[in-house]
């Protein structure tokens, strides 16, 4: 039976959060961009990915204003944000953050980015390292010239396998996301099948993203001109690959966290090549999507890795 609620603006879910969280825009890097922020301390950035919004961090957002002036972000061409046509190369968008940090008041924040969000925040310490404290990673590496290898067929019985019976393990969507035009039409106003199964084949619990949430991601992917944002992030990661060559491993600290289907790879994607002072954990109990399965591990690890370094700089709030 379809739900005909009509789905929360972002000022209301901001509202619904426990703790003063509020929803506001800034224009920076020549687009508009829509965040959410709440709580007092260090500033700490959040950043998403597909097909979410900033909403995907409900979970953890309230507990971490217990120690942070903290900022849920929609990248550019995600939920209230603008959908320009071009500029979803990660190093574009890193300057949008960038900004977004100064703009916010800070010369610098925490960041911690899932998904698309884990390789903007890698991007973003490579091109502006000053602008980073610590970066933390959840469930996604950063695409190197490795990706470019990524089969367009299963490329073992155990992938074959994963496919059919409802688990993650081949990433049929980047090729997908790559087309121009065919992707609106076939899921323009009919996107929340594929939000079911991602879930369905990146959830280890189900009922860790309930159906409002659900709800909400479809809503905002379900027009041409969002799916062909979202798309953006992927269409350009050759371009990414390319730019990523060109810096040298990241210095600053960084803490990668992986779900149990992703740890053994990203061990192996995150090595000495991306960064000086890596480590990589293992979030037991989580598919993809760390955030809302483990928020409370999430939480637990964020404020181990930021710790110490979270004491009030004077930093504006």
């Amino acid at each position: 039976m379809t739900d005909h609620r009509p789905v929360p603006t972002d000022a209301e879910l901001a509202a619904s959060l426990a703790g003063d969280f509020t929803s506001a825009y800034a224009t920076v890097n020549g687009v508009r961009l829509h965040h959410v922020t709440g709580g007092s301390g260090a500033p700490l950035i959040l950043l998403g990915g597909w097909p979410q919004t900033w909403w995907q961090f409900r979970k953890v957002l309230p507990e971490l204003a217990r120690t942070f002036r903290v900022t849920a972000v929609d990248l550019r061409g995600m939920g209230g944000s603008d959908k320009p046509a071009d500029g979803y190369d990660k190093r574009t968008m890193a300057r949008d953050i960038h900004e977004l940090i100064r703009h916010l008041g800070h010369d610098s924040a925490f960041v911690a980015g899932h998904d698309i969000g884990a390789s903007l925040g890698y991007h973003l310490a490579a091109n502006h390292p000053a602008s980073v404290r610590r970066l933390a990673t959840i469930d996604l590496g950063v695409p190197d010239d490795s990706w470019l290898r990524i089969g367009m067929l299963p490329g073992s019985d155990e992938q074959a396998a994963a496919i059919a019976e409802g688990r993650g393990g081949y990433p049929w969507w980047f090729a997908f996301n790559q087309l121009r035009g065919l992707p609106e039409e076939l899921l323009a106003g009919r996107f929340r099948p594929l939000i079911d199964w991602l879930y369905g084949h990146m959830l280890l619990d189900q009922a860790s993203v309930e159906e409002d949430a659900r709800r909400i991601y479809a809503h905002a992917y379900d027009t041409r001109e969002a799916i062909r944002a979202g798309n953006g992030w992927y269409q350009t990661m050759r371009q990414d690959i390319a730019d990523l060559a060109t810096h040298a491993p990241v210095t600053l600290p960084i803490l990668t966290l992986a779900g149990e289907t992703s740890y053994a790879a990203l061990r192996e994607q995150m090595g000495p090549d991306k960064g000086t002072d890596i480590r990589v954990v293992e979030v037991a109990g989580s598919g993809h999507y760390v955030p809302e399965e483990q928020p409370e591990a999430v939480v637990r690890e964020l404020l181990a890795f930021f710790g110490a370094d979270a004491a009030p700089t004077g930093d504006a709030r």
